[in-house]
């Protein structure tokens, strides 16, 4: 079964340096083919592929989301048939549209041993606003569609323009996780991770605190107490007892302002009742800040870079209005 993973974005977008990047250390000791789609743009320099023995298959008849759905499809059995991948990546030119690409892998998937494994977007942090404004549905379907959405550019624009571009593409996109951390500082595992869909940090959280592992239902867990009953069977009854309020943000914070944020959650007044809070954001001196709270006790200390901040608050009668403006998301 080979894994598609489609890397869409409009022209100069950064889809090269993520390509890259997933090749050298996400797809290490996978066989991998790159299924270039152009369409009147210079595409990915081969020298780079071919030192890492990954075939290109040039498709140099049009795009692959218009008319050519059935060429695509023979030319992605071809590829099957020849090579054998355990992984083919996609990289639609920049005129495509995301939801057709999606279309026509899946109208090849009942005949080849395939699964669509991710369809992510790369968008130029500082040109969003302008292509969404020049280039009306073709962009913002590539927005619109994708599972991921990631910024190029963000270690060289003004903080406030990233939030802009976050707030704006998260009012086209609701779901699919935005990264915001510079691709250099993320190792290719993670962007994969990413890709592939992230667990909300809610639902990690709430894993955690009752200790469950995915097959969970099929566990004895007698030993478990605090409202146990509730979420055994049917994960959704925690709901009814706790309520949990998550942000992801670019926003970079000071480490002894942050320490202040968290002791002030002890409020129950002002903020809900707070059982737990936990996240990872940027630090303002340039390192990742990761962050415990259980009322009255909180850990802060150095981690890895994620691949953008996520913020995560757990308790009940939660007030979320006020955690917005203390987090300042």
């Amino acid at each position: 079964m080979a894994k598609i993973d489609i890397v869409s974005g409009f022209l100069g977008a950064g889809k090269t340096t993520l390509i890259k990047k997933l090749l050298a250390e996400a797809f290490k000791g996978e066989k991998v083919v790159l299924i270039e789609n152009e369409f009147g743009e210079i595409g990915i320099d081969g020298g780079f592929l071919k030192e890492a023995g990954i075939e290109i298959r040039e498709m140099n008849s049009g795009c692959i989301c218009c008319s050519l759905v059935g060429d695509f499809g023979a030319a992605l059995n071809e590829v099957i048939r020849t090579y054998h991948p355990d992984r083919i990546i996609i990289e639609p030119s920049g005129v495509g549209k995301l939801s057709d690409v999606k279309r026509a892998v899946m109208d090849v998937k009942g005949g080849a041993q395939i699964e669509l494994n991710s369809y992510t977007t790369v968008v130029d942090v500082n040109k969003c606003k302008m292509y969404l404004r020049n280039f009306g549905e073709f962009y913002s379907n590539q927005v619109e569609s994708a599972g991921a959405i990631m910024l190029s550019r963000t270690d060289t624009a003004k903080e406030e323009k990233v939030e802009e571009t976050v707030k704006l593409l998260r009012s086209m996109n609701p779901e699919a996780p935005i990264i915001t951390t510079p691709f250099a500082q993320l190792d290719g595992k993670k962007l994969l991770a990413a890709m592939e869909h992230v667990r909300p940090l809610e639902e990690e959280l709430l894993m955690e605190d009752h200790d469950h592992d995915h097959d969970h239902d099929h566990h004895d867990h007698d030993h478990h107490d605090h409202d146990h009953d509730h979420g055994h069977h049917h994960h959704h009854h925690a709901d009814e007892v706790f309520a949990s309020w998550g942000k992801e943000t670019a926003r970079k914070y000071d480490r002894d302002d942050l320490e202040k944020k968290l002791e002030a959650l002890n409020d129950s007044g002002v903020y809900g009742t707070v059982l737990r809070a936990k996240g990872m954001v940027a630090g303002s001196d340039g390192r990742w800040i990761y962050f415990d709270m259980v009322p009255g006790e909180q850990e802060i200390r150095d981690g890895e870079p994620e691949y953008t901040g996520r913020l995560c608050v757990i308790g009940s009668e939660l007030k979320e209005e006020a955690l917005e403006q203390l987090f300042e998301v």
